[in-house]
């Protein structure tokens, strides 16, 4: 898998732990602690980083138990390279890994922040409500 969008390409790897954190910081995601980021990073079922040169400027990553559930997490790009369709460049090589990967009754979810929810109904994501909603809970 080698797609690649101008000056960008897609590299089917989980992030390093300096990436990941970085690109989360960045990006205005959730902080996470280096242990926990070290603990949870090799556990990934799949990862993309967004290459631009020889520097990771995005990820994604596809988290679960390996058979049953799993999640699109960690989709996050450097700021100065958003607004360039690069996120689908990301979902998409994690829905090439979802459609011929995952066992077809896998269930795949993720939260989507608003207004990302858009981008990811283009890859076969739906709203669950009112049949389910999202919720979660901290480890206090």
């Amino acid at each position: 898998m080698a797609l690649a969008h101008d000056d960008f390409r897609i590299d089917p790897r989980v992030p390093g732990t300096d990436d990941y954190l970085r690109l989360r910081q960045a990006s205005d995601l959730s902080a996470f602690s280096r242990e926990a980021a070290e603990k949870g990073l090799p556990n990934s079922i799949f990862g993309v980083c967004l290459m631009h040169g020889d520097a990771v400027v995005g990820m994604g990553r596809i988290i679960g138990d390996g058979g049953c559930f799993f999640q699109v997490t960690d989709i996050a790009i450097m700021p100065e390279h958003q607004g360039r369709g690069l996120s689908k460049m990301i979902m998409a090589a994690l829905t090439d890994y979802i459609d011929n990967q995952l066992p077809k009754t896998a269930y795949v979810s993720l939260i989507a922040d608003v207004p990302a929810n858009r981008l990811y109904q283009q890859f076969g994501f739906a709203e669950t409500a009112p049949r389910s909603v999202g919720m979660a809970r901290k480890v206090a």
